[in-house]
């Protein structure tokens, strides 16, 4: 499995966030822009929270396997392995969701005088924020659950060759 790349994440967000803001200087022009949902950043932050909980959990679990305590459980690889799943690809979507509201955002930021574009703007960066949150948490949750290099897969255990 490969690691997630900071460089795709931001890259994603920040396409994201010029395609929305040019969107959104477009749509406004022809009519109204749609609004930015109060449940954007509240859906965000629970996932971020799910993500960091699973990791939090995983990782007390591996150190509790290294001291080799009696009670310790073990952690299922596969189970392991759906996490990373589960974090990169919320990973991915949460750049994509931020930069889309990012960009809205940005574009709101024209009309703050109008109190609805204001309250628009507001949720637009508690997205913006909640999207990051996950973000770190997937990355974070990804090095908990890193395994150790493996030197025989490296070639340093092959034997040297005269």
């Amino acid at each position: 499995m490969r690691e997630l790349r900071i460089r795709l994440l931001a890259g994603v967000f920040i396409v994201a966030g010029v395609l929305s803001w040019a969107g959104a200087r477009l749509w406004n022009a022809i009519g109204t822009l749609p609004s930015v949902p109060l449940a954007a950043p509240i859906v965000l932050a629970v996932i971020a929270v799910i993500l960091l909980a699973t990791a939090l959990s995983i990782r007390a679990r591996l150190k509790a396997q290294r001291e080799r305590r009696p009670d310790a459980k073990g952690v299922d690889p596969l189970m392991a392995a759906r996490a990373v799943v589960f974090g990169q690809s919320s990973a991915l979507v949460a750049a994509l969701v931020a930069g889309m509201y990012g960009g809205a955002g940005v574009f709101l930021l024209e009309s703050l005088d109008i109190p609805a574009r204001r309250d628009q703007a507001i949720y637009a960066g508690f997205s913006v924020v909640a999207g990051i949150g996950v973000i770190a948490a997937a990355i974070f949750l990804e090095r908990v659950c890193k395994l150790p290099e493996d030197d025989e897969h490296n070639g340093a255990g092959a034997a040297p060759t005269m």
